[in-house]
């Protein structure tokens, strides 16, 4: 039977995991090759569907670096750094905070139609409104 370890706390403990309090960090702007994006669907194996600031939607992959330490989800304002090779598919290079993308709103860099706090279900029924009849009658059943 194993020895039971000094001290509190799973291996996670152990390793090092943060505890959810991020030291300010400094403000990363775009570069040559690099575009903002917003994350519009979550499609599995690190992978995501992103519309770019230049108008385009493309399909974004979150680097290894990334995976499993930085959470992103559908809403999420990131850095996308495009391929030479291939123009339909971006790599997600770095996720900005709230406050982040507020700041990069405030200095310009993001369009004023950019939407911060808004998650999935804000993505997927923009333009909707809520008087809009979308073809359900309930009276007929």
């Amino acid at each position: 039977m194993p020895k039971p370890k000094e001290g509190k706390g799973g291996k996670n403990r152990r390793r090092g995991k943060g505890d959810g309090e991020e030291a300010k960090r400094e403000l990363e702007f775009k570069e040559e090759g690099q575009e903002y994006s917003q994350v519009v669907k979550m499609l599995g194996n690190g992978r995501c569907e992103c519309f770019c600031f230049d108008g385009v939607t493309r399909l974004g992959h979150i680097r290894g670096k990334m995976r499993k330490k930085v959470w992103i989800t559908a809403g999420d304002i990131v850095l996308v750094g495009k391929r030479d090779f291939q123009d339909e598919k971006v790599d997600i290079i770095h996720k900005y905070t709230a406050d982040e993308a507020r700041n990069l709103k405030q200095y310009g860099e993001l369009p004023e139609t950019a939407r911060i706090n808004e998650g999935a279900v804000d993505l997927a029924t923009d333009g909707l409104a809520e008087t809009e009849d979308i073809g359900i009658d309930f009276d007929d059943i």
